[in-house]
């Protein structure tokens, strides 16, 4: 996605944010509207309570195990929560494509990779199809309460 969308959506101010990170020991990092009982409400009588970074780009902290909690309450508090996560765009093609001659694809990848060959990036599972995973990237969606 757009690194100016994400910027964009990470700063504004009226949705709630949640990054959902997949490193391992990293958490999840919130940004909120302000309100007086931020705190309480993320905390939510959970024993653990969830950290506040400072900075330019403040926000909170908090366990991953904590994500679906959260996307839950802040849908019923404020009616939408954007979701900004990573994700890996998967492309799905076959060898007869790659290898194929003249113009005439019928391939899901709509000619995209019609006779350019298997550079090895292709995981072949059989003759009729191959798959291969993009780089990991940030996808952002909007959550609304119906």
């Amino acid at each position: 996605m757009d690194r100016l969308t994400l910027n964009y959506v990470w700063k504004q101010k009226p949705i709630p944010v949640v990054l959902r990170r997949t490193g391992r020991g990293e958490k999840l990092r919130v940004r909120l509207p302000f309100a007086d009982d931020n705190r309480q409400w993320l905390q939510n009588g959970r024993r653990m309570t969830p950290e506040w970074i400072s900075g330019d780009h403040a926000y909170w902290e908090l366990p991953k195990s904590w994500f679906n909690d959260f996307v839950d309450r802040a849908l019923q508090r404020y009616g939408r929560v954007y979701i900004i996560q990573p994700y890996r765009e998967q492309e799905i093609c076959a060898r007869a494509c790659q290898e194929a001659q003249g113009h005439e694809c019928q391939c899901s990848c709509m000619g995209a990779n019609h006779g350019t060959g298997n550079d090895g990036s292709w995981f072949e599972v059989s003759d009729t199809f191959s798959t291969r995973w993009g780089q990991r990237e940030l996808a952002c969606r909007l959550l609304t309460l119906r």
